[in-house]
């Protein structure tokens, strides 16, 4: 582990470096966090770009972003793909997955469920609209949705 000078660990600093980076090289700044774990502090930047990103795209980056970095105080930097069922969290995301499956998950049950899946129809910072299966639509309160991620279906599941 190497030494490091102490400095604001500030996510939103690094959010603002991290999108400078990430514009440069034509790629979209997708979330930063700071894990604090046992062996140290883990700071994470997700970057991804049209047609998905690859290893390369990664190294790039980091080889980029690290000397600008300096001032952070973390101990290990990792910079990865969101992952392709990455969840929804801003509306720039539900624009790249309008009317695809997702699965949402509520804190709390509604109609004795916690869990539903349904094209997403609409979103916005107050409800979660959701097309089920029977064509009906289903709305949450933005408040009450955990998580809203993409059902990855392999086509070898829709041949059974």
């Amino acid at each position: 582990m190497r030494e490091r000078r102490q400095g604001g660990s500030s996510v939103q600093a690094v959010e603002m470096i991290a999108a400078s980076v990430a514009a440069e090289q034509s790629l979209e700044l997708v979330e930063v966090t700071l894990q604090k774990e046992p062996q140290g502090k883990t700071l994470c930047i997700y970057v991804d770009k049209q047609g998905g990103i690859t290893l390369d795209d990664c190294e790039h980056f980091h080889k980029a972003v690290i000397p600008l970095l300096e001032t952070v105080d973390y101990d290990f930097l990792e910079v990865s793909s969101p992952g392709v069922d990455r969840p929804i969290k801003t509306l720039r995301d539900f624009e790249k997955n309008r009317d695809s499956l997702v699965e949402v998950k509520l804190f709390a049950p509604i109609d004795g469920s916690k869990t539903f899946e349904g094209m997403l129809h609409a979103m916005d910072d107050t409800a979660v609209t959701l097309t089920i299966a029977d064509g009906t639509g289903k709305s949450f309160p933005r408040k009450a949705v955990a998580l809203i991620k993409p059902v990855i279906v392999f086509e070898d599941e829709e041949e059974e």
